[in-house]
C-alpha cells in the first residue's frame, strides 16, 4: 500500500533532447516518463516508463534514463541512452513500447549531443548529432525508417479508443473517442485526423470550482471565507444597472459540460439596489493639503455607498467659484481648479439624490513656493569687525519663515525669524556660513520645506582688494549663473598664480553677478602651518603693485575655449571688501557713473584755473613728458590706496607743481 510510481517533472537542460515526461498531441494516449518506484520521489534507481492509455496504467521499459523520440504519430518510438560514453546503438518500438529492438546507426561509437526529428506529422526521419572525440568536429547522422515498413495502414489496422480517467469517460465535460493503430499492426500511418467523436457531458458538481472569496468545506459545499463579504459587490453598482451575484461556484476554465447543475451553479444577474449617498470624501489627486499659486489642483470625489453617476454633485472651491455636475462622467479624471490668490480655502462638496445627501469639507492651503535662497555677505572681512549677512529670498513673500544659521564647525545653530544677522570673526582663516530657511506650508499639518545655502568668508587683519575686468567678448558667454561664476573664478585664479609665481593661498577671486562681467580679487596675508612667514601690509602692497603691472601689460589671460582668448584687466585697488550682490544690482554700472562724475569735476577745475594761471599750459606739457618717462602705466590714483580723489587733484597741488616747474623751464 505504500509503494507507488513517482514521475520526475524536470525539464531537460539540453534543448535538443526531450524532458523527463514526453507526449504528443498527434499520438493520443502515449506518455513516456522517467521516475522511480517506492514510497517517495527519489533521484536514485531512475527508470523509464510508458503508458498507452493516457496515464491510467504504466509499464517499465528501461532501467536507465533514455531520450525518447516520437515518429509516425507515435507508431515508432526511438530510444537513445543517456550516457557520457560514446554509443553505436538505439532502440525501436512499433507497439507503443511493449517490445524493443536494437539497431546500429553508426559504424564508429559517437558521443551523442542530441536527437532531432524532421518536421511534419508523417516523418520517419531523425537526425543524430554528436562527435567521435572531444577534439573532433560535429557529426550528423541521418536515419530514415521508411524501409522498415512495406505498406501504409488501412482502415482495418485501426481501432477506436475512448479517453478516460480511471473509468470516468467525462474529461473536462466531454467524452472523446480517438482512432488508434492496433499495436500488433506494423504499418506506416497517414495524416493525423484527431478525435473521431466528441460530445459534451452533463454538468456535475465536479465540473465547478469555488468562486473568488469562497472555499470548499468538509461537506463539499463552497461557502464564503471569513474575510469575504458577498454583499460588497453591490457597493460598486449603479442604480438601474445589474451585477452578477455569485452562487459560490464557477465552472472550470475550458470545461465543455452542458445542462445538469450548470444553471444552479452559474452566477445570476441582480438589480443594483438604490442607496442614499454615504461616506463622502473629497481629496486632492496627490493626497496633499497644499497647492501652489497659479497651478491646477485636481480634486477627487469619493463615495463609499451610493451612486455618483445618478447624483447631483456641487463643489464650492472657497474662492468665490462653485461648479455643479449632474453625473460622474464629468469628474472621472477629477475636478480641476486654479487658485489665483494665496491663503487657506474651505472646499466643500455636496452629493444628493432622491434618497438623501451627504457633504464633505477640505481645507486647502495655497502658497507661493520659495524657489531660491541666496546668502549675501562679503567675500573677505577684517578680523574683529562686524559683518552683516542677509538671506535673499525669491520670491520674497512666501509665508512663515524660520532661519537657522550655522557658523563654521559650531554644532549649536542660531535660530532667528529675521533674514539678516550681524556677527564677527576673532580668528583669521576660512569660515563657513550656512543658512537653512524652513518654509511652513500648512498650519493644520506640520509640513515644512527646507532650502539651504552656504558661503565661505575669509577673515584677516589686513588685505588688499582689486576690482578686475575682462575682455568684452567674455560677456557673450556669460549665462549669469552661480556655477559659471565659480568655474571662471577658478580659471582666473589659476591664471593669476601662473603669472605672479606666488602661492594660491594669497589669492581669492570671486566673479560678481551681472553684466559686464567683473570680478573681485583679494590679496590675503597667508601664513604657513607653523605660524611664521606671515605677510605684512607692505608685502601685500608690493604684491598688489606687481600684480597691477602684470595686468596692465596684458600678461594675465586665459583661454575660454579653443580660439576664444580672454584678457584680465585691473579696474581699481581698494582695501575695503565688496559684498556679493544679487543679480539685480550692477557694481560695474555704479563704477561707470562715479567715473563720469569725477571726470566732470576735473574738467570744471581745469577750465576754471586755466584762465587764472598763465603757466598751466607749460605745466601740462611737461607733465605729459613726465608721464611718458614712467615705466609703470599705473596712475597715481591706483598706486595710493585709500586716498580721496580731492587730495590728489586739488587746485593747491596743481599750483605748487606749476611753481616748481616754472624756474626749471
Amino acid at each position: 500500500p505504500y509503494c507507488s510510481l513517482h514521475l520526475h517533472l524536470k525539464v531537460s537542460e539540453n534543448p535538443y533532447t526531450s524532458g523527463n515526461i514526453a507526449s504528443r498531441d498527434t499520438a493520443p494516449s502515449i506518455i513516456v516518463a522517467s521516475g522511480n518506484i517506492g514510497t517517495e520521489l527519489s533521484d536514485n534507481d531512475i527508470s523509464m516508463f510508458v503508458s498507452s492509455d493516457a496515464g491510467n496504467t504504466w509499464r517499465q521499459i528501461f532501467e536507465e534514463e533514455h531520450s525518447v523520440l516520437y515518429l509516425d504519430q507515435g507508431g515508432v518510438l526511438v530510444a537513445m541512452k543517456h550516457t557520457s560514453l560514446p554509443i553505436r546503438h538505439l532502440w525501436l518500438s512499433f507497439d507503443e513500447g511493449r517490445s524493443w529492438s536494437k539497431y546500429s546507426f553508426t559504424s564508429l561509437p559517437l558521443f551523442v549531443d542530441g536527437v532531432l526529428g524532421e518536421p511534419g506529422e508523417e516523418t520517419l526521419i531523425m537526425t543524430v548529432f554528436g562527435h567521435f572525440s572531444h577534439r573532433s568536429e560535429w557529426q550528423l547522422v541521418k536515419v530514415d525508417y521508411k524501409s522498415i515498413f512495406d505498406r501504409r495502414c488501412a482502415e482495418e489496422d485501426y481501432r477506436p479508443w475512448q479517453l478516460h480517467s480511471q473509468g470516468e469517460a467525462c474529461i473536462m465535460g466531454a467524452k472523446r473517442i480517438y482512432r488508434k493503430r492496433k499495436s500488433e499492426k506494423k504499418c506506416m500511418q497517414g495524416k493525423y485526423a484527431g478525435a473521431m467523436t466528441s460530445e459534451p457531458c452533463v454538468c456535475t458538481e465536479a465540473d465547478f470550482d469555488c468562486d473568488y472569496g469562497y472555499e470548499r468545506h468538509s461537506n463539499g459545499q463552497c461557502l464564503p471565507a471569513f474575510w469575504y463579504n458577498p454583499s460588497s459587490l453591490s457597493k460598486d453598482c449603479s442604480l438601474g444597472q445589474s451585477y452578477l451575484n455569485s452562487t459560490g461556484y464557477r465552472k472550470v476554465v475550458s470545461n465543455n459540460c452542458t445542462d445538469g447543475v450548470r444553471e444552479r451553479y452559474t452566477a445570476k444577474p441582480q438589480q443594483c439596489p438604490g442607496k442614499a449617498p454615504q461616506g463622502l470624501r473629497i481629496v486632492t489627486s496627490d493626497g496633499k493639503l497644499t497647492a501652489e499659486q497659479g497651478h491646477n489642483v485636481t480634486f477627487l470625489v469619493q463615495l463609499e455607498e451610493g451612486d455618483l453617476q445618478r447624483s447631483l454633485i456641487q463643489v464650492d472651491f472657497g474662492d468665490g467659484i462653485a461648479v455643479s455636475y449632474a453625473n460622474l462622467s464629468s469628474t472621472e479624471d477629477g475636478i480641476k481648479h486654479l487658485y489665483q490668490n494665496v491663503g487657506i480655502f474651505r472646499v466643500t462638496v455636496l452629493v444628493e439624490n432622491s434618497l438623501g445627501s451627504d457633504n464633505a469639507v477640505l481645507y486647502l492651503h495655497v502658497t507661493c513656493p520659495l524657489e531660491h535662497v541666496h546668502l549675501s555677505l562679503p567675500f573677505v572681512t577684517t578680523k574683529n569687525k562686524e559683518v552683516n549677512a542677509t538671506a535673499v529670498l525669491w520670491p520674497s513673500q512666501v509665508g512663515t519663515l524660520t532661519y537657522v544659521w550655522w557658523f563654521g564647525n559650531n554644532t549649536e545653530p542660531l535660530i532667528t525669524l529675521e533674514g539678516s544677522i550681524t556677527f564677527t570673526f576673532s580668528v583669521e582663516g576660512m569660515n563657513t556660513i550656512t543658512v537653512q530657511v524652513s518654509v511652513k506650508f500648512c498650519p493644520l499639518v506640520w509640513h515644512f520645506s527646507v532650502f539651504t545655502h552656504h558661503r565661505i568668508i575669509v577673515s584677516a587683519e589686513q588685505f588688499q582688494s582689486l576690482r578686475l575686468s575682462f575682455s568684452p567678448n567674455l560677456d557673450d558667454y556669460n549665462p549669469d549663473i552661480p556655477e559659471w561664476r565659480r568655474d571662471i573664478s577658478r580659471v582666473v585664479k589659476r591664471a593669476l598664480v601662473e603669472a605672479m609665481g606666488i602661492s594660491s593661498k594669497h589669492i581669492l577671486v570671486a566673479v560678481l553677478p551681472g553684466l559686464p562681467t567683473s570680478a573681485e580679487l583679494f590679496i590675503l596675508p597667508y601664513q604657513d602651518a607653523t605660524g611664521e612667514n606671515k605677510r605684512t601690509a607692505a608685502d601685500l602692497e608690493q604684491i598688489a603693485e606687481t600684480l597691477i603691472q602684470k595686468l596692465n601689460q596684458n600678461l594675465v589671460h586665459f583661454e575660454l575655449k579653443p580660439g576664444v582668448r580672454i584678457l584680465v584687466h585691473a579696474a581699481h585697488l581698494t582695501t575695503a571688501p565688496l559684498v556679493d550682490l544679487t543679480p539685480s544690482h550692477s557694481g560695474s554700472a555704479m563704477l561707470m557713473l562715479l567715473s563720469v562724475v569725477f571726470v566732470g569735476l576735473a574738467v570744471f577745475v581745469i577750465y576754471k584755473f586755466k584762465r587764472k594761471i598763465p603757466g598751466l599750459n607749460i605745466y601740462a606739457q611737461m607733465q605729459n613728458e613726465k608721464d611718458q618717462e614712467m615705466v609703470s602705466p599705473v596712475s597715481q590714483r591706483e598706486s595710493i590706496p585709500n586716498v580721496p580723489q580731492s587730495e590728489l587733484m586739488g587746485p593747491e597741488q596743481l599750483v605748487d607743481e606749476k611753481l616748481e616747474v616754472q624756474p626749471i623751464g
